[in-house]
């Protein structure tokens, strides 16, 4: 059955606070429940979008509170689709499109609002790491998938339960906890932009490598 929600699996601390993240989304729930999911994302994106503007011009309180209300928007989704029976594989790829698009948007607003070389050579080193992030994950998500197709033992080892999930996938050192909690450091502490984007870009690329690994233990 598709699910709504198209992403990594949840590492430790996602399982960790993913009780808390649905009780939350819960109460938000029935208020939406005749608003459709796909607009939910597209609302979030928008949501997104503003905030890259407001880091632009060094608003950072603005620029953060729309993060985190991106990012609420976001998980509600996934949600109210499936709450109500709105899971789609369209809305999943949609969701995963437009976060794409807001995960590169946002830190490149950040070195706009303060233009140094170190600043744009750590941004290139950062979304270099997330591109090769989402080589390292797409690709193998669609053999997982064929594989779950033709028997179940990948998909026991390899996935969140199908209801909160799309795509089968080997967790990772930084999942969507982490990348939430990066992006909020960005944002409260943009005088060291630099160390944060290295620290998270060589975090992402020791991903890349754990799910190489991985792939060659149990794709052999």
């Amino acid at each position: 059955m598709p699910a709504r929600r198209c992403g990594y699996l949840s590492d430790v601390f996602d399982h960790i606070l993913r009780p808390l993240k649905d009780v939350l989304l819960a109460w938000l729930v029935r208020p939406f429940a005749r608003v459709h999911p796909n607009l939910i994302t597209v609302l979030a994106f928008l949501v997104g979008l503003a905030a890259a503007g407001a880091l632009v011009q060094q608003h950072y309180l603005w620029g953060l509170m729309g993060w985190l209300l991106s990012r609420l928007l976001d998980g509600l989704d996934g949600a109210v689709a499936r709450a109500y029976g709105n899971q789609s594989d369209f809305g999943g790829y949609l969701d995963i499109l437009l976060d794409f698009a807001i995960y590169a948007l946002i830190p490149l607003a950040l070195v706009l609002s303060i233009p140094t070389s170190q600043h744009y050579f750590w941004l290139a080193i950062l979304l270099s790491s997330f591109y090769l992030n989402a080589a390292s994950w797409m690709h193998l998500a669609a053999l997982l998938e064929k594989r779950a197709a033709q028997s179940g033992s990948i998909a026991s080892t390899a996935s969140t339960p199908p209801k909160l999930t799309s795509v089968v996938m080997p967790a990772g050192i930084i999942a969507g906890t982490e990348t939430i909690s990066f992006y909020c450091l960005f944002i409260l502490f943009p005088q060291y932009l630099a160390a944060l984007f290295a620290a998270m870009a060589i975090l992402v690329l020791l991903t890349v490598v754990q799910r190489l690994v991985w792939a060659s233990r149990h794709l052999g």
